[in-house]
């Protein structure tokens, strides 16, 4: 049985597969740092249908077939495909589905308007990150969320899924980016987004306005700790989140920087 401490990356984007930002370079060095450091890393992503299969070499793991996610009452069958990272020594799994991924652009159409159930995919992938981890049976010690998309792990680990065995020791670090959308999930999301009656409507009030300032708000209230990922930060935010008493906040770092401190802090919460 490996002794190894385990990191999972938990992200919407990474190169090469997706770059919608600069922050997907970040997590691609992130996990290749962290797997020279002796880590055992996996990360998990959405297979938006923008990500060439061939190319990637992505391919079904049929092993993890089975499962279904349930969004708002109605069954969605989760697919899980695998790529091995190019340069190293790790696997990328990718979450997919007909209704939510098989798309030809993100999360807008191509008149550029936010698609209507951008908050349910959100949902769906969150959920199926930790149901995927489950089938697993793989206990992470550190979970990293990046994109806003992620935003509801730290929140799902601290209520529907703390009693999960596999979780029980996992440290949580939410990636902190720039706004990237201006638009709301919709009225609907809330709803969607309480997936079980562990959680409350206290603990969802941060993420009620369903903007991309509320999601990062509450991600970074239930995060055991938080990675500023961009200058442009929304202040507010950080102000709260820097006055808020024992939360860890690791400043900026440029992607072209040592990204020693990531390791540090990784260290720092599984208590080394």
């Amino acid at each position: 049985m490996s002794t190894k401490k385990r990191i999972l990356f938990i992200a919407q984007e990474m190169s090469p597969y997706l770059d919608l930002s600069d922050y997907a370079a970040m997590v691609n060095k992130m996990a290749i740092k962290s797997n020279e450091a002796g880590l055992e890393v996996r990360v998990i992503m959405p297979r938006f249908g923008i990500i060439n299969e061939r190319r990637h070499r992505l391919h079904e793991v049929v092993r993890l077939s089975g499962i279904n996610i349930v969004v708002d009452g109605d069954d969605y069958p989760l697919i899980i495909k695998v790529a091995s990272l190019p340069n190293a020594r790790l696997q990328v799994y990718f979450l997919d589905n007909e209704d939510y991924f098989k798309r030809k652009t993100v999360f807008a159409d191509e008149n550029e308007e936010f698609f209507d159930d951008n908050g349910a995919r959100s949902v769906f992938f969150c959920k199926g990150a930790l149901e995927t981890v489950k089938k697993f049976g793989w206990p992470p010690d550190i979970i990293h969320c990046s994109g806003w998309m992620t935003s509801l792990v730290p929140l799902y680990l601290k209520t529907a899924y703390k009693k999960e065995p596999v979780f029980a020791n996992s440290k949580t670090v939410f990636s902190l980016e720039p706004n990237s959308f201006k638009d709301k999930l919709g009225a609907g999301f809330v709803k969607k987004a309480t997936i079980s009656n562990l959680i409350k409507e206290k603990d969802i009030e941060p993420y009620k306005e369903g903007t991309n300032s509320a999601l990062n708000r509450g991600a970074a209230k239930y995060a055991d700790a938080v990675v500023l990922a961009g200058e442009k930060t929304e202040k507010k935010i950080v102000d709260e989140i820097k006055a808020e008493k024992g939360k860890i906040v690791l400043p900026y770092k440029a992607d072209n920087e040592d990204l020693g401190d990531y390791l540090q802090l990784y260290n720092q919460l599984m208590g080394k």
